[in-house]
């Protein structure tokens, strides 16, 4: 997962022979080549015999959220179906626009060996760990949002299955910060209560943290004794992802910033403010 130094090497054949493909089959099954090699001559999208996937999770359903300095695990899950059970799963995320000519972020497994389980005698779900590095695999911005996966399925009589655009909803985000500071405080009654925050991302670019800007981020506020926040107003962040707006004091009470989330960025809740009004 080292996409400086390789993707600019990178074809389509290349890349897809992170997926395991059988050179021949043999008496107690697949005889199985090198991973890192071993469709190097097969063909993107081949059928061969009856193994068909019916199903690729990409870290359960869930958005890939990343930071500017931790490494994120996370696991694919292939469901494969073939009439003499299935030997083996594959699978790696991409992101460009064409696996032959243009791809600028690869992500795979650097341990070849997957966990199946049987679902019966003919399905089963093979499971691929992924570690991504925000400093070596995620080297710029462009590279938030949709990844692209490529799939790959064994049987045990050495038919085989794999395709490069499997159906996938799979999304890396840059993790995202907010905060909310409520000021004066103590502050009285009916006077103007000024609410400040910021919300920023990771940026990959830098490792550092920056503002997100133009976005609309919610003001909430919880009376004290209440048990749920009601959205006073919506504020735009600044040139630099800074929130400031205005209320008058009412009551004892939190308040807090909201963000919904883009596609490239999670939904994230500031922590609450308490203001003493007196």
């Amino acid at each position: 997962m080292r996409i400086r130094a390789t993707v600019a090497a990178l074809s389509g054949t290349l890349a897809l022979s992170a997926l395991a493909v059988p050179a021949a089959q043999a008496a107690d099954g697949p005889n199985l080549t090198q991973r890192e090699t071993a469709i190097a001559k097969a063909a993107a999208d081949e059928t061969v015999g009856d193994t068909k996937i019916t199903k690729v999770v990409v870290n359960k359903g869930k958005n890939i959220v990343v930071g500017t300095t931790n490494k994120v695990k996370f696991d694919i899950a292939i469901t494969a179906t073939d009439a003499e059970g299935i030997y083996q799963g594959d699978t790696f995320l991409w992101h460009g626009s064409d696996i032959d000519n243009d791809i600028d972020g690869l992500l795979f497994s650097e341990d070849p060996d997957d966990t199946c389980t049987a679902v019966n005698a003919t399905t089963a779900t093979c499971t691929v760990s992924v570690v991504v590095d925000p400093k070596l695999d995620l080297y710029d911005n462009v590279l938030a949002g949709k990844w692209k996966v490529a799939a790959s399925a064994i049987g045990n009589d050495g038919d085989y299955y794999q395709e490069d655009n499997f159906s996938s909803n799979a999304r890396i985000q840059r993790y995202a910060r907010l905060t909310t500071n409520a000021s004066p405080e103590p502050i009285k009654k009916g006077k103007t209560l000024t609410v400040s925050g910021a919300l920023t991302r990771a940026n990959w670019y830098t490792s550092k943290y920056a503002g997100y800007t133009q976005q609309d981020v919610k003001l909430q506020y919880k009376k004290k004794g209440a048990s749920s926040y009601s959205t006073l107003k919506t504020v735009k962040s600044d040139s630099k992802g800074n929130l400031k707006t205005t209320v008058k004091a009412s009551a004892d009470g939190y308040f807090r910033y909201v963000f919904a989330g883009t596609s490239t960025t999670p939904a994230v809740t500031s922590k609450s403010d308490f203001v003493d009004v007196q």
